[in-house]
């Protein structure tokens, strides 16, 4: 079983049994107390989570992913060119590549504030999932886990950026200019830039699987998704 399928299974078990606390005593809920579906759910969310961190965390995780891969900040990105001319092309490349190693490290971290999280949700925050859009379990692990993951996140990747004399100029060069007010928007280090890039592609996998189960929950073969949908 290939990963998405793995995390397409674990959504699709979620969504599931929260949707069978909406369904009334007689049916298919009456086949589940509400202790075993929470529990059930708190393991389906756990597993998803699991494979998000697993996927992002492999080799090339974000490098051969061009959906989460992490550019340049914006200010080198449109300096890059110039660059490149006068021989700075190797250097831009390494950071790169540095960048998106780094993600890679600090992703693994993550697992055990997501599971705290899973840990803690009540019954009214399984409602407002269920209920809510697209973006509902996303929303919930973003609201709960994102300022203390970027705290445990930046000290990784500044430790694989730290070694590059580009990451060391670019940020000298950057606060000046946004002293001087040579720039428009906050400036930010090469390091706060992949922190929060990590983030959003960690919560971007697990929210397009959600979208994904949400918009055909039949269509991922899931007997309990058949079963639970078929009596709404």
């Amino acid at each position: 079983m290939n990963r998405r399928t793995v995390l397409s299974s674990a959504w699709a078990s979620c969504v599931g049994l929260i949707a069978l606390e909406a369904l009334p005593s007689t049916g298919w809920a009456a086949l589940f107390s509400q202790a075993d579906a929470s529990s059930a759910l708190r393991a389906a969310l756990e597993r998803g989570a699991q494979v998000a961190v697993r996927q992002l965390g492999a080799t090339d995780g974000f490098l051969a992913n061009d959906k989460v891969r992490i550019g340049l900040p914006d200010v080198l990105e449109k300096a890059a060119p110039i660059l490149r001319t006068v021989g700075r092309g190797a250097q831009l490349d390494e950071l790169v590549t540095a960048m998106n190693h780094g993600a890679e490290s600090a992703v693994a971290l993550a697992q055990p504030l997501l599971v705290q999280a899973i840990k803690g949700m009540t019954v009214q925050d399984a409602q407002r999932i269920i209920q809510g859009g697209d973006n509902a379990v996303t929303d919930y692990f973003t609201s709960r886990t994102r300022t203390p993951l970027g705290q445990k996140f930046l000290p990784v990747v500044s430790k694989t950026l730290d070694k590059l004399t580009i990451t060391r100029q670019y940020n000298d060069l950057a606060g000046k200019a946004s002293k001087l007010g040579l720039v428009q928007g906050d400036m930010v280090t090469v390091q706060d830039h992949v922190t929060q890039k990590a983030l959003d592609a960690l919560y971007f996998v697990i929210g397009e699987e959600e979208r994904r189960i949400r918009k055909d929950p039949v269509g991922t073969g899931s007997a309990l998704l058949k079963k639970v949908f078929g009596a709404l």
